[in-house]
This record gives structure tokens, C-alpha cells and sequence, in this order.
């Protein structure tokens, strides 16, 4: 009699929950790594010049591009992550549900009570001469940016839960024109938005060793099929 075939565990065919611990690690060291790069520069209060030329550069975009980024910068606001989660409960995710829920008080805790309390510098309106506003503030702590925070935070938290490179690569996308929609809009100057992508992403990492990834076997998926590439 022939013996069964060997069952492959998911370890064994590299899916993304089983090889995913390493690569948190890896993005939660790093994003504080960057973080701390930027606080460093960002420090004096000041804006320097190859900063302010990236900002003009992105700030000056034409007008016709004002309604579009305007919606991408929705996706850091502070109710996304909660949306998020509900999608994820209605999937049956539950350490991701509760991983998006968390990062709404642990975005305020690290933007607010940490890094705005270290470094102090005011937004492009006070800091950088001729800078484009487009209702949003003129005044104000900048740095990091908390739209950047929520955005990249969720991308690295609804990552593993999805199979396909191009959801990955789309919700990649978005969290990049979130941020280039508060440079463009005048609310940040692009360390603050770094900063916060930085940041976002240490978090979630953070969040992610945590709570841990379900495996693909549970629950149902989110996007294509978890752990088998396209």
C-alpha cells in the first residue's frame, strides 16, 4: 500500500501568517529607525532646503489634482481604522479587528504624547514662505503627519490578510497619495508625513508580533487567497 502523501503545513509552504513574525520585526526596528532619522532632522523647527524644495515641488501640483488627494487623505483619518475593523469582523478576522481598533490609541499616544512632545515644529504655513494652503491649517505642531500614521498602519495591519500582490500594492498606493495629498494640500512638509509613514508602520508591526496573524484556514478571506501567490 502506498503511503499518504506528507501533509504540508503551512510553515512548510511559506504562507504569509507562518513567515510573517520575522518580517514585523523587521518593519517595526526599521520604522523606528526612520522615525528617529526624521526627529533628528525635524528637531530644530526648521525647514531645510533640498525639504522645502520636495515641498514646493508637490505643493505646487496643479489645481485639477485639489478634489482627488483631498479623498485620499481620508484614508488617515482617525474613524478609518475603526472602518476597517468592521470590514474585518465581517470577514471573521478578529485579531485584525481588534489589531485596527488598537491602532487608533496607540496612533494618538505615539503622535501626541511622543513624538510631538520631542520635537516641535510648526506647519509649512508658519514655516516655509509662499506655501499653498488649501483649507487647512496655518499654525500648529507638524510634525509627525497623523494621516500618514493611520495610512500606512493599516497597510501593514491588513497585509498579511490579503493574497493577491495587487491588493497589496493598491493599499500601498493609497497610503502613499494619503501622503502626498497633505504635502500637496499644505498641511505637512515631507519629513512629517515620512515620520509619520515611519511610525504607522512600527506601530502596526508592533501591533502585528502582538496579536499574532490567523492562519489561512480560519475565518474567511479578505482579498484573493492568503498565502498563495497569484
Amino acid at each position: 500500500m502506498d503511503a499518504p502523501p506528507p501533509v504540508t503545513t503551512g510553515a512548510a509552504q511559506g504562507t504569509t501568517p507562518a513567515r510573517y513574525p520575522r518580517t514585523a520585526l523587521v518593519l517595526a526596528v526599521g520604522g523606528a529607525a526612520v522615525v528617529a532619522g526624521c526627529a533628528a532632522l525635524a528637531a530644530s523647527g526648521r525647514v531645510g532646503p533640498v525639504e522645502r524644495a520636495v515641498f514646493t515641488a508637490v505643493n505646487s501640483l496643479p489645481e485639477i489634482l485639489r478634489g482627488p488627494l483631498w479623498v485620499f487623505q481620508l484614508a488617515g483619518v482617525l474613524g478609518a481604522p475603526l472602518v476597517a475593523a468592521a470590514v474585518a469582523a465581517a470577514f471573521r478576522r478578529w485579531r485584525l479587528m481588534l489589531a485596527l481598533v488598537l491602532l487608533v490609541p496607540l496612533k494618538l499616544l505615539v503622535e501626541k504624547n511622543l513624538l510631538k512632545a520631542f520635537v516641535h515644529r510648526e506647519r509649512p504655513g508658519t514655516t516655509i514662505p509662499g506655501a499653498i494652503l488649501r483649507d487647512v491649517p496655518s499654525a500648529g505642531v507638524s510634525f509627525p503627519s497623523g494621516h500618514a500614521v493611520v495610512a500606512f498602519g493599516i497597510v501593514v495591519l491588513v497585509a498579511p490578510y490579503v493574497g493577491r500582490r495587487w491588493w497589496r500594492a493598491a493599499l500601498l498606493a493609497v497610503a502613499v497619495l494619503n501622503a502626498v495629498a497633505r504635502v500637496y494640500l499644505g498641511a505637512h512638509a515631507p519629513l512629517d508625513v515620512l515620520a509619520g509613514a515611519a511610525a504607522g508602520v512600527a506601530v502596526a508591526a508592533l501591533l502585528t508580533l502582538v496579536l499574532g496573524v490567523e492562519p489561512p484556514s480560519r475565518g474567511r478571506r479578505i482579498a484573493g487567497t492568503p498565502g498563495r501567490p497569484p
